[in-house]
C-alpha cells in the first residue's frame, strides 16, 4: 500500500499531526532539558505523570487532562523543594518516580471496571491518537510556543548561565519554576505518542543530535523540530508497514540516529 493510500485513513493522519505537534514541543523543550542537563528531572517528570493517569480515570475525566495537572504540580513541587528546601535533586527525582507510579497503580486499581487504553499511555500508540487529544496537543503547543516567544531571552540567560541572571536581577526562580512547568506540559503531549516509559528519550534526542551540530538556542531548536518530525514521520510509516508498536518504532529510529551523529561526529575530530 502506497503512502498516498495509507493518507486516506483518518487515523493515519492524525497520528501525522500528533507527531509533528510533538516534534515542535520537543524541539523547543528538549533544547532546554539538553543544555540545562535537565534529563533526570524530566525522567521523573514523565514517570510522575503516570499518578495523573490514573486520577483521571479515578475520577472520570480524561486521562490526560489529569496527567496535566498532576505533572504541572509534581514539577512545581519539585522545583520548590529543590530551590527553597535545598534538597538533593536526584533524591527528589527518586522519590517523585516512585511515588507517582505507585499513586497511578493505586488509582487505577480503585477504579471500578478495566482500563482499557492503559496499555497505551504507558508505551504509547500514535495510529490510536483520538481527534480530541489532537486538539489538547495543539493547545499546548500554543501555550509552550507563546511563552519561549515572549521569554526567549530571559529563558537563554537561566539556561547558560544562572548566576549572570542572578546579577542581571531576573527572577531565576520563578522561570526556572516556569520552565519545568514547560517540560511538564511537554511529557504530557508525548505520552499518546511514545508513552510514559519513552517519554524521555524523544524529549531529549533530536536536542541531542543538534546540539552536536550548533551552540545557538534558536538553531538547536529549529534543528531538534525538524529531526522529531523525520524521526515520528519514519516511525510511524515504518510501525504501520511492519504492524509493530508505534513508539518503540519511533525511539528506535531516533537511538539509532543518535548512534549515527555520535559516529560522524567522532570520526570528524579524529581527522
Amino acid at each position: 500500500m502506497s503512502l498516498l493510500e495509507i493518507l486516506g485513513f483518518e487515523f493515519f493522519r492524525n497520528a501525522l499531526i500528533a507527531g509533528v505537534l510533538a516534534s515542535v514541543a520537543c524541539g523547543i523543550i528538549g533544547t532546554y532539558v539538553v543544555v540545562r542537563r535537565m534529563v533526570s528531572v524530566s525522567g521523573g517528570i514523565s514517570h510522575a505523570a503516570f499518578g495523573g493517569i490514573g486520577l483521571g480515570y479515578f475520577l472520570g475525566i480524561d486521562p490526560l487532562l489529569g496527567a496535566a495537572g498532576f505533572t504541572v504540580a509534581t514539577a512545581l513541587g519539585m522545583g520548590a523543594l529543590q530551590l527553597r528546601a535545598r534538597q538533593q535533586m536526584d533524591t527528589l527525582i527518586g522519590a517523585v518516580w516512585a511515588a507517582g507510579m505507585a499513586i497511578g497503580i493505586l488509582f487505577v486499581y480503585l477504579t471500578p471496571g478495566f482500563a482499557p487504553d492503559l496499555f497505551s499511555y504507558l508505551f504509547g500508540n500514535i495510529l490510536l491518537v483520538p481527534r480530541g487529544d489532537i486538539l489538547l496537543m495543539a493547545v499546548l503547543v500554543v501555550i509552550i510556543v507563546a511563552v519561549v516567544a515572549c521569554l526567549y531571552r530571559e529563558l537563554q540567560a537561566i539556561t547558560f548561565d544562572p548566576d549572570y541572571a542572578t546579577v542581571m536581577n531576573l527572577p531565576v526562580e520563578r522561570l526556572s519554576l516556569l520552565l519545568l512547568v514547560l517540560i511538564a506540559l511537554t511529557v504530557v503531549m508525548l505520552i499518546r505518542v511514545v508513552g510514559i516509559i519513552l517519554v524521555i528519550a524523544l524529549l531529549t534526542l533530536p536536542a541531542a543530535i543538534s546540539r552536536l551540530y550548533t551552540t545557538r538556542i534558536r538553531s538547536m531548536m529549529l534543528l531538534a523540530v525538524a529531526l522529531g518530525i523525520i524521526f515520528s514521520m519514519t516511525g510511524i510509516w515504518l510501525s504501520y508497514l511492519l504492524n509493530v508498536p508505534s513508539g518503540a518504532t519511533i525511539i528506535l529510529v531516533s537511538t539509532l540516529a543518535y548512534a549515527g551523529a555520535l559516529g560522524v561526529e567522532r570520526l570528524r575530530q579524529g581527522d
